[in-house]
């Protein structure tokens, strides 16, 4: 008589094998970072940030512009985008830097996890946040007056645009916290930039209002350019002299940062 079987041995036996599928797994962390964004009110500061910046730049400069003749609040909107989008940035870096602080990722690297699967469903949820800030952006520019003249199909580039220089920032944002681990560090270099680069852009004030040593700089930066290209959708006025510099920006900004973001994503600490 043959010995019987320990059934610790044939538990699971019957089941089918395990096969991971990347796309639930992207789903299942991207819908972990969402709920925790909700659960943690940052898609209330995602709604109420722009209000703040909205009334922070419109309010100082819109008489002053009125008698230029320049309508303020069709102006300053595409700037105001841009330092939205730049929210997100920060959000994501600090999100990386905190996973890769606490070891989150290391720990994701020695699961049966599809290598990319914890960076994308960091850009994704990050994505999320931006096109939720980018809707409430645009009410609060309705509110104050802004208008897109340009038809509904330049309103989506508009858009499109907008969220995908969130998405390009988002990605060296996201490597530098992976980098770093260190997210309170992080979050203050950042503000540096965004700071220099926001208020010497053409964004704000033209071109005109600056001094003559820093015109060159002002007009020809990447956010006074990006600026240029919105304001030009958002009033119908697109062209291709127009919005080839900023293309070429955005474009050469994702050839260095989205190697760099996976790399720092997959690489072994």
């Amino acid at each position: 008589m043959s010995a019987p079987t320990v059934a610790g041995t044939t538990l699971f036996d019957d089941l089918p094998p395990a096969q991971p599928s990347s796309f639930a797994q992207w789903r299942a962390l991207t819908g972990r970072v969402v709920w925790t964004m909700v659960t943690k009110g940052e898609l209330i500061v995602a709604v109420l940030f722009p209000l703040v910046i909205t009334v922070a730049f419109y309010l100082p400069l819109r008489y002053v512009m009125k008698v230029q003749g320049i309508d303020y609040a069709q102006y300053v909107m595409p700037i105001i985008v841009l330092q939205t989008m730049a929210m997100t940035m920060m959000s994501n870096a600090q999100l990386a830097a905190f996973e890769a602080l606490t070891g989150l990722s290391s720990r994701l690297q020695t699961m049966p996890i599809g290598s990319l699967v914890p960076l994308v469903s960091r850009i994704s949820a990050g994505l999320v946040r931006s096109v939720i800030s980018l809707a409430a952006t645009i009410g609060y520019g309705y509110l104050i007056g802004f208008r897109f003249t340009g038809g509904w199909l330049q309103a989506l580039a508009f858009c499109g645009f907008a969220l995908a220089v969130g998405l390009v920032l988002t990605l060296g944002a996201d490597a530098l916290g992976s980098l770093t681990k260190n997210p309170e560090s992080l979050s203050q270099a950042l503000t540096l930039p965004i700071l220099i680069f926001g208020m010497l852009s053409t964004g704000f004030v033209p071109e005109q209002a600056f001094p003559s040593w820093a015109r060159g700089f002002a007009r020809n930066q990447p956010i006074s350019q990006a600026a240029q290209t919105l304001s030009d959708m958002a009033a119908g006025q697109v062209s291709w002299a127009g919005t080839w510099v900023s293309l070429a920006w955005l474009g050469g900004l994702a050839i260095f940062f989205l190697p760099l973001a996976v790399w720092a994503s997959v690489r072994r600490s």
